[in-house]
């Protein structure tokens, strides 16, 4: 399975230490100069710093009103949201629990937007990141909502491609023990994930019950190719649990197979692909080309990925994990960074300077946090009706699998059937993600 918590080697740390910034009139900035304007930029993000933000008029949304008084209690101002100068519209978030019973202390928390002026409000997108156990404000802030605060940038702005342009959006901090979600984990695979969350949404639906029927598509990135395709066939295969009616998923850079499938067997053609951002020299590429050869990688796709398939493809050695002296992918990782210490396995093309990020995410290792992640924030948990009291972060140092994920990838179980039952399966990938190899899932999905 993908991994989602990444530490910084020893030696990366030393390089980064020592490295020194040039400005643009070509003199030297030392690493405590640097510092000290990187803490001053803080300061003036901290609560009450800066001036009033100045806010300009909302593009309007489709009329939507909940019956439910309830409703009411989750609604957040569009003018109010701390550090966003312009109204994003009306929209609702806080905490629900996945259960009906009598001291139910599980609950998770969703934020929910209508559609613009352009959108439809037939349809409702459901949208949750990876991790597992991370956060899926990553996604309404930095991918797909309505604003968006884009790493290394002062402020949010409005997002020309937020998915609310067609239809409602919810995104929900999934499964137990993400983001702001209460309670204490105690799910054992993915069926145990699926029923949790669906007992959400039968919580979420009776508060908001206008949105009862509508179309429903279920969506998310990485380890999200393993949560949605079982949340898809647990709707599947209990019909009537929830009144919506599931036309299709949607997924990008999915975990749906074991590593040495998504990331073994590909990473020597991505590096070869990308030679001039890894940067290797010939004998180090000849060494991976080796290793490969050795490990039964070499060549894969080209004898094995062929159009029609003649059949199941095999494992190019004796597990679900690479062989011993296989482990083609860290040797390249530990390359890379020794190459490039700020060497990003989600995005290759990343240099210094390596960008702040408001939600701090961690990347290939740890973000240095100069300012206080934003939704860690009192005065923004306040505005979106989060709980006070607990400590936000991107992805959670819980174990929300406490004694890990006893399910099979996706592709080896659920996702035929699903794909089968839906409308429309969409499969997407990013070319510069290294984590998970677009040459990985086209083998995947040819399997």
């Amino acid at each position: 399975m993908a991994r989602c918590t990444f530490s910084t080697l020893t030696a990366v740390l030393a390089m980064v230490l020592t490295f020194l910034a040039v400005s643009s009139d070509g003199r030297q900035i030392t690493k405590a100069q640097l510092h000290a304007r990187q803490v001053e930029a803080a300061k003036r993000f901290k609560l009450g710093a800066g001036d009033p933000v100045k806010r300009q008029t909302s593009a309007g949304v489709k009329n939507i009103t909940f019956s439910n008084p309830r409703a009411s209690e989750f609604f957040v101002d569009g003018t109010s949201i701390p550090e966003v100068d312009f109204d994003v519209g009306p929209s609702w978030s806080g905490l629900l629990p996945i259960s009906n019973r009598t001291g139910e202390t599980r609950e998770l928390f969703f934020w929910f937007f209508p559609p613009g002026p352009q959108g439809s409000l037939d349809d409702l997108i459901f949208w949750t990141n990876g991790g597992p156990g991370c956060s899926s404000l990553e996604g309404l802030l930095q991918e797909n909502g309505p604003f968006s605060w884009s790493w290394g940038t002062a402020k949010p702005v409005p997002n020309e491609f937020s998915w609310t342009n067609l239809s409602s959006v919810l995104w929900v901090e999934q499964p137990v023990g993400t983001g702001f979600s209460r309670g204490t984990p105690d799910i054992r695979n993915e069926d145990d994930l699926a029923a949790e969350l669906v007992g959400f949404f039968q919580q979420f639906l009776e508060v908001f019950s206008e949105l009862k029927g509508k179309n429903f598509y279920l969506s998310g990135e990485s380890y999200a190719g393993t949560y949605v395709p079982y949340i898809a066939n647990h709707i599947y295969t209990h019909p009537g649990e929830i009144d919506l009616d599931l036309k299709g998923i949607w997924i990008a850079d999915p975990s749906l197979s074991w590593d040495v499938v998504q990331e073994q067997i590909p990473a020597v053609n991505f590096v070869h692909k990308y030679e001039n951002v890894f940067a290797f020299n010939q004998s180090f590429l000849a060494q991976l080309d080796a290793q490969a050869e050795r490990c039964n990688y070499a060549n894969y796709i080209a004898e094995h990925v062929t159009y029609p398939p003649k059949g199941l493809l095999p494992l190019p050695g004796r597990s679900t994990s690479a062989d011993r002296g296989c482990d083609v992918w860290d040797t390249i990782f530990d390359a890379a960074l020794r190459v490039n210490p700020a060497f990003n396995i989600y995005r290759i093309f990343d240099t210094f300077p390596i960008l702040w990020d408001v939600l701090g995410f961690p990347g290939s290792f740890e973000n240095i946090q100069l300012a206080p992640l934003y939704f860690d924030r009192e005065d923004v948990k306040r505005a979106i009706h989060a709980p006070i009291d607990v400590s936000w972060s991107e992805c959670s140092n819980v174990r929300v699998f406490p004694r890990g994920d006893g399910s099979l990838p996706s592709a080896l179980s659920v996702l035929p059937s699903v794909i089968e039952k839906g409308e429309r399966t969409v499969i997407v990938h990013g070319l510069a993600d290294f984590i998970l190899i677009a040459e990985g899932t086209r083998i995947v999905i040819q399997k």
